[in-house]
C-alpha cells in the first residue's frame, strides 16, 4: 500500500497532466473557431463558381469535357488515386485510426493505385507498413489554407490531364456534430454530369460563352476543384480539432475522477499515520505512568 507521500506525489502529476489537457482543449476550440470563420469567408466564391458551371450545362446540354463522365456515363477506371487527409500529430480520439481504416479497405478494391497523402501520421503509418506514397503534404494538416490547397489541387490535375490516373478520390473526415465525425470518401475527378445539370426556367436568360463552353468550363475546374480540397481539409482540421477536444474532455473527467480517488486514498492513509501517531504517543504515555508508578512502589519498599 502507497504511503501518504508517494500518494501526494501522484496527486500533484494528476494535476499538472489535467493542466496540460485543459491547455490542449482551450487551444483546439481556438484553432476550430478560427478555421470555420476562413472557410466560411471563402465558401460564397466556391458556391458562385459551382452555379457558373451549372449554367453552363443548363445553357447547352452539348458539353464535351473530360474533367466530366461522358453523357453515357460509361468510362473505363482502371487507375486510381486517393488523397487521404491525416492530421500531423495524435491525441485525437480515434480521428486517424478511422480515415487510414477507411482509406486501407477501399484500397484493397483496386490493384492499379497511387497514394496521397496529407498529415505526418499518415505519412508515418504508410511508411511502416510499406505502402508506397507518391506524394506527401507537409503543413496543410495544421494549416489548411488555399495556397495550400491550390498546390494540392495542380499536383492532383497534372495527374489527371496526364492520364497517370483515371480517378480521384479525397478521403478526409468531417464533423457530423459536436460529439462525433464521420469518415467521407469524395471523387473530385471525373465530376458527375447529374451533379450539375439543373431544370432551365422559362424566363431565365440564354448565355453565350467564348471561345466555347468547354473552354469556359476547362478554365473554371482548377478553382472549382482546388476549392473542393480547401473544404476537405478545412472539414478534417475542424474534425481533428473537435476530436481531440472531446479526447481532452474526456481526460480532464478522468483526471477528475483519479484525483477524487486518490485524495479519499490519502486522507484514508494520512488519518491511519494520525491514528496509529496517537496510538503510539498514548502507548508511550502509559508505559512511562506504569514506570513511574513502578519506580515509586519500589522506594516506598525500601523505606
Amino acid at each position: 500500500m502507497a504511503n501518504a507521500r508517494e500518494i501526494k506525489q501522484r496527486i500533484d502529476s494528476v494535476r499538472n497532466t489535467k493542466k496540460i489537457t485543459n491547455a490542449m482543449y482551450l487551444i483546439s476550440s481556438a484553432k476550430l473557431r478560427k478555421a470555420k470563420e476562413g472557410l466560411a469567408k471563402t465558401r460564397p466564391y466556391f458556391d458562385a463558381t459551382e452555379n457558373e458551371i451549372k449554367r453552363i450545362f443548363q445553357s447547352t446540354g452539348d458539353v464535351d469535357s473530360h474533367y466530366f463522365y461522358p453523357k453515357d456515363h460509361k468510362k473505363e477506371i482502371s487507375k486510381h488515386a486517393f488523397l487521404v487527409i491525416t492530421a500531423d500529430r495524435g491525441l485525437a480520439g480515434g480521428y486517424n485510426h478511422n480515415v487510414i481504416r477507411a482509406a486501407e479497405e477501399e484500397m484493397k478494391k483496386h490493384r492499379n493505385v497511387r497514394l496521397y497523402v496529407v498529415g505526418d501520421y499518415g505519412r508515418r503509418y504508410f511508411k511502416k507498413h510499406k505502402l508506397p506514397i507518391e506524394e506527401t503534404f507537409y503543413y496543410s494538416a495544421q494549416d489548411p489554407t488555399f495556397e495550400r490547397a491550390r498546390e494540392i489541387s495542380a499536383l492532383l490535375l497534372d495527374e489527371y490531364d496526364s492520364g497517370r490516373t483515371d480517378e480521384i478520390t479525397v478521403i478526409y473526415s468531417d464533423m457530423e456534430s459536436e460529439l462525433s465525425c464521420v469518415v467521407r470518401q469524395a471523387r473530385v475527378l471525373p465530376f458527375s454530369r447529374r451533379d450539375f445539370v439543373k431544370s432551365r426556367k422559362k424566363d431565365e436568360k440564354e448565355y453565350r460563352f467564348e471561345p466555347s463552353p468547354t473552354s469556359v468550363l476547362d478554365s473554371m475546374i482548377p478553382s472549382y476543384v482546388a476549392g473542393f480540397i480547401y473544404g476537405a481539409l478545412v472539414d478534417s482540421f475542424s474534425a481533428e480539432q473537435n476530436s481531440r477536444m472531446n479526447a481532452m474532455s474526456n481526460a480532464n473527467r478522468n483526471a477528475e475522477e483519479l484525483l477524487t480517488r486518490l485524495k479519499k486514498e490519502y486522507n484514508r492513509v494520512r488519518q491511519a499515520a494520525i491514528t496509529q501517531q496517537i496510538t503510539e504517543v498514548s502507548a508511550g504515555a502509559k508505559a512511562q505512568r506504569m514506570r513511574r508508578l513502578k519506580r515509586a512502589r519500589q522506594q516506598m519498599e525500601e523505606r
